[in-house]
């Protein structure tokens, strides 16, 4: 074979490669390890094991051919300040994005949103501090703590997620076509105790958050 054609063979090598790498999915690029740290509704209350958030979320995953775990690191009862104290040992393994979904325990015992902030601040602080990228998910405060206290709360998500570079997706209950003002439509997807969602829920919520899901995988990688 002579120099040049050795040069052209050595070439086309090159281009295949590079066409080739062009042409593999996304989930190629290699599985993803997401810790979905929570509550009550990510941990999957009320619900038959296979029927909750998580495993609903990754059953929505794979169906899409993404190479991605979700660890359930949600706790029934937990506030933001008990998603701070354990997210140093939720981060500890090999997890390459996170899902903060907490407040919701916060409301119901009116704590003050800026003791909030500061939880949900440290915990982005963590996940920043191991490069791990995160999907924010809020919760709209109801009125009853009065107007000053809902706009506090309520900003508080899109803020933090804007100061520290998030994804964001503003509460797994805005995924209600109907929306939360309308207890006709809420009824048809929440258990008998108002406050968490059914499988049927539960299937909507993923079908809304599981785009957002998919970007927080594509930062990951």
């Amino acid at each position: 074979m002579t120099y040049g054609a050795a040069a052209r063979l050595s070439k086309l090598a090159a281009a295949l490669v590079i066409l080739l790498g062009l042409a593999l999915p996304a989930a190629a690029a290699g599985p993803v390890t997401i810790a979905a740290l929570g509550d009550s509704l990510v941990q999957g209350y009320g619900l038959p094991p296979e029927r909750g958030l998580v495993p609903q979320l990754q059953d929505w995953l794979r169906e899409r051919g993404e190479a991605a775990t979700i660890q359930n690191a949600g706790v029934s009862g937990d506030t933001t300040a008990g998603g701070l104290s354990r997210v140093d040992w939720t981060l500890s393994g090999e997890i390459d994005a996170m899902i903060v979904a907490l407040g919701g325990n916060d409301l119901l015992r009116g704590i003050d949103p800026a003791v909030s902030r500061d939880n949900l601040q440290g915990i982005l602080e963590a996940a920043a501090a191991g490069d791990v990228p995160v999907l924010l998910v809020g919760i709209s405060a109801p009125g009853n703590y009065g107007p000053d206290y809902k706009a506090a709360f309520d900003a508080m998500y899109p803020e933090l997620a804007e100061a520290y570079g998030t994804l964001y997706h503003p509460g797994f209950f805005t995924a209600f076509a109907a929306g939360p003002d309308d207890p006709a439509a809420m009824r048809r997807y929440m258990q008998p105790d108002g406050i968490h969602p059914n499988a049927a829920g539960v299937s909507v919520i993923v079908d809304e958050i599981g785009p957002v899901v998919r970007d927080l995988i594509d930062r990951a990688r």
